[in-house]
Formats: structure tokens, sequence, C-alpha cells
């Protein structure tokens, strides 16, 4: 039951919104990751992309590749197109001995369209789940067979962001199909995350850590605000910053077996939520819950 703590990059630099940190320096990003406490940290849009220039710059940091998000479009293609569109980022993570291949639905998606409302997030009618579900099974299978384990990240924004959503995702694919069980977007989606991690333990394969200002998201909705301008707001922070119970997370972990990477994501204005302060935080408080609750870090 071995976990490892591992870092998002998008605390420093968002790639979604290059004006919050798009000229810090990734060897900035790479040192406050290693002096924070961190083993590793998940690939973000500054990263190189040639396996050995990357191997030996995370090297250089004492940090391994966590994984990385990837972009699917399995709405609006085959799965057989998706694995032969995934080919270079696969590659990227086999390279650098990733265990996690994780990937989220984005031909429809509006987290990343700063002028579209969260009311406009796409809705998966029934009908179209089957073939969806299926699509996303292929995929997973294939990705098992290459070594690593797919991890869905559910997300606000996307058509797995609801509980009647999960209920359907897990209802429609494969047990190959993980899930990046994500506290933060959970939590502003309506899904309980602690439910989800003890009611289908099988598919948790990786683990996002992010907590959450319900005030403020409850004003960027009110307000008729997208995605991009909550987090520009402030509804995301890191663990033991705002409202959500790592207790509780940690405990449900321990209760499944979990062992694998539990990463601190959250993203927010570096330039007023100064990151290295913020990681601190975040980290110290996930060690100390996983620690009452029994979770051994690996050696």
């Amino acid at each position: 039951m071995n976990i490892r703590f591992g870092v998002s990059p998008i605390a420093w630099i968002n790639d979604d919104m290059p004006e919050l940190g798009g000229d810090t320096p990734l060897e900035t990003v790479l040192a406050d990751a290693r002096d924070l406490g961190f083993v590793g940290i998940e690939l973000g849009g500054k990263f190189p992309r040639a396996p050995a220039e990357l191997r030996a710059l995370l090297s250089r940091f004492s940090l391994d590749l966590v994984g990385g998000w990837y972009s699917a479009s399995l709405l609006t293609r085959s799965a057989e197109a998706e694995i032969e569109a995934l080919q270079g980022h696969l590659g990227l993570l086999k390279s650098l001995g990733c265990t996690v291949f994780i990937q989220a639905e984005t031909s429809n998606a509006i987290h990343g369209d700063r002028s579209v409302p969260l009311s406009r997030t796409p809705r998966l009618a029934e009908e179209d789940w089957p073939v969806f579900g299926h699509r996303l099974t292929q995929v997973a299978d294939y990705i098992a067979g290459e070594g690593l384990r797919f991890a869905y990240h559910h997300h606000v924004g996307t058509v797995v962001e609801r509980p009647e959503d999960m209920e359907r995702f897990l209802r429609h694919t494969g047990a190959s199909v993980g899930l990046t069980v994500d506290t933060g977007h959970a939590a502003l989606g309506g899904i309980d995350a602690v439910g989800l991690i003890r009611r289908a333990p099988g598919r948790v394969a990786h683990v996002h850590c992010k907590d959450v200002r319900q005030d403020i998201f409850s004003v960027v909705q009110a307000q008729g605000g997208s995605f991009l301008e909550g987090v520009l707001a402030g509804m995301f922070t890191v663990p033991g910053d705002g409202g959500l119970d790592f207790g509780a997370v940690m405990r449900a972990l321990a209760d499944i077996d979990y062992a694998g990477w539990i990463i601190v994501e959250a993203e927010q204005d570096p330039a007023i939520a100064d990151p290295k302060s913020y990681g601190e935080i975040g980290i110290r408080t996930l060690k100390e819950k996983a620690a009452a609750a029994g979770l051994k870090e690996a050696a």
C-alpha cells in the first residue's frame, strides 16, 4: 500500500491561460517541486517532448514524470483513430517509465474557453453513452496492453461532470477504464469523491487532490461565469486551504489499499497565490492526513 506524492505544474504555469505564469522558467517549477519534497511531476506545456532531453532534465531535479493530460475526441472519431492519434504521447510516457495514462474527452468541452459559461457544459444523451463507453473501453484495453493504467479524468465543463454522468460512465465502460479521481472537480460537479472511491475501488487508477472555495464557485455560477473565470476568481486552492476533508479522502484510499500517485494540483493565479508557498501547504496537509490514515510512502 505504497503511495508517492507528485505535483502538477499548473499552479506555476497555466497552459489554458498563458498569462498565468507563462513567463516562469520551467527550471523554477522543477526546483520548487523538488525543494517541497515532491518526487514526481506531471507533464506541462513547456516540457520538452524528446524523451532523452526530458529524462535528463527531470533527473537534474530528482523528479519522475508522473504522466500528463491527453485530450481525446472519442465522441467524434473511432477508438482506432484515437489510438493512432495518441501514439506520440504514449511513446513519451513509456520512455519515461510512467504508469498511468490520463485522458479526458475534450471534443466538445468548454473548460478552456473563457467566453463560455459553465451553464453550457455539454451533456451526453443516454442513447449516446453505449458507443462512447465502448470506445473508451477499447482505448483503455489498448493502453493496458502497452503496460499503463488508463485513468479517465472527470472534469467540470466536460461530459463527465455530474453524479449522473459518473453513473453512466461506470455503467457503460469496462473494468480497464480507470479513473483519475479529482477531489476538486468532483466537489464542484456534485460528486462525492470519498463515496466514489469506496464504491468503485477497482476504478481508482490515479488521484488529483485540489481543494475548493465553494462560495466563490457559487458566485461564478450565479453570475454566468466560465470555468476559467472561476479559476481566476480563486475557486480552486491546495489541500488544507479550502473546505474539503482530506482526512476522509486518505482514509478511503487506505481502505481500498490504494497504491500509486497522489498529486497536488490547484490552478490559481501565481501572482496572487505563490505556487511554492501554496504547494508547501498542500503537500504538508496530504502527508499528515495520509500518515494518519495509515498510507505508506514508497521508499
